[in-house]
């Protein structure tokens, strides 16, 4: 009986019926006990069934479909309908619950808690005015004035925990586009000084080769050879340095290690979500990572199958690399270290297991990873 609404502009690739929670509106059952249990029930009270169910299964679709008009297209005429219904079927008190789990993520923590406090007011004094016999009419309220508190409160918590996960990821891509800017200022003074320096040798030698070549023919092709390796010097060092800050994806690293695997061998099986986009930041060190943990599997393991696998479950993101090798202990070495470090750097934790092969666990916060 708790909405989560979710904007509909944001995920047009998805049905809008595909996201609401239909299973909520089962409690909208519960006035229908009135009727139901009454030896005598008169053709209205079913007649008035019918209606709350009517009315009320558009105003609970509203969240979902347009949070913005959570208030004036759900809550106050939801309770509305709750206040002309409950005098005639106490059991109608859970469209207050349905009101209260809407107030507790739409609106501000102190709103909401008003909104509880005039919810339970209001039931009370429907309650008086119910004409609905005793002890039945109790039956119906009580339970409604828990679980206006109850779902109420355990909407706004959920809330509250969207809310700072939203701000946490907003904070993560501001800090991401920092240190994008501050390594592309490193890597152009980088650059400017190797190929500054390289070039200017490579421009001073080839003007003694000019100046030689009709002198000292020998002497000029030493000086072209120099010339030649500083020329290989500077491309390697360029391309290592830019090979360093490319930025790796996961896709990437998956056909890389289908390669290298397959030149080894072995045989690569994939398992991954479907529509996981992660963190920029977070896809570059868990593709590293998985370079590493594959680069060991081929020099180590004797396998004859690899499997990486990469999930999202109960909150967390999880990325496996799994062999059937020889397994064992093993001390670890540097490249074990660097997969550590790089996985403590993104908030993650590794586990390593080696039985029959062996099997790397690496488990992130979804919040702050997709």
């Amino acid at each position: 009986m708790t909405p989560t609404p979710v904007t509909v502009s944001g995920t047009r690739n998805c049905a809008w019926w595909r996201r609401v929670g239909w299973a909520h509106l089962v409690y909208l059952g519960i006035p229908a006990f009135q009727p139901a249990f009454d030896p005598s029930p008169e053709r209205w009270e079913w007649g008035l069934y019918g209606v709350i169910v009517l009315l009320a299964v558009p105003l609970y679709l509203v969240p979902w479909l347009r949070p913005d008009r959570a208030l004036w297209g759900s809550m106050v005429p939801m309770t509305v309908l709750g206040a002309l219904t409950v005098p005639f079927n106490t059991g109608a008190g859970v469209l207050f619950v349905y009101t209260a789990a809407t107030a507790g993520i739409s609106e501000p923590r102190r709103v909401a808690v008003r909104w509880f406090i005039g919810l339970t007011l209001l039931l009370g004094a429907l309650t008086m005015l119910s004409t609905v016999a005793m002890p039945w009419r109790l039956w119906g309220v009580i339970p409604s004035v828990l679980f206006v508190w109850i779902i109420g409160f355990t909407q706004m918590e959920h809330a509250e925990s969207e809310r700072d996960a939203t701000e946490l990821r907003s904070r993560l891509a501001r800090i991401e586009h920092l240190a994008t800017v501050a390594e592309r200022e490193r890597m152009a003074r980088e650059l400017h000084d190797l190929l500054g320096h390289s070039l200017t040798a490579v421009i001073m030698r080839a003007q003694l080769v000019r100046q030689l070549v009709g002198v000292d023919p020998e002497r000029a092709r030493s000086v072209a050879g120099e010339v030649e390796d500083t020329a290989r010097h500077a491309l390697s060092e360029m391309r290592s340095a830019v090979g360093g800050w490319r930025h790796a994806t996961v896709d990437g690293e998956l056909e890389s290690a289908r390669d290298a695997l397959s030149s080894a061998g072995m045989r690569l099986t994939v398992e991954r979500d479907s529509g996981l986009t992660l963190v920029s930041s977070t896809e570059h060190e868990l593709a590293l990572v998985l370079r590493e943990a594959v680069t060991n599997v081929v020099r180590h393991s004797g396998a004859r199958t690899c499997h990486v696998g990469l999930r999202a479950e109960r909150g967390e993101l999880r990325m496996t690399i799994s062999d059937d090798g020889v397994g064992g202990r093993f001390r670890e070495g540097n490249g074990m270290a660097g997969i550590r470090e790089r996985v403590t750097a993104v908030g993650g934790e590794l586990i390593r297991r080696s039985s029959s092969g062996t099997t790397l666990t690496v488990t992130l916060p979804l919040e702050v990873a997709v």
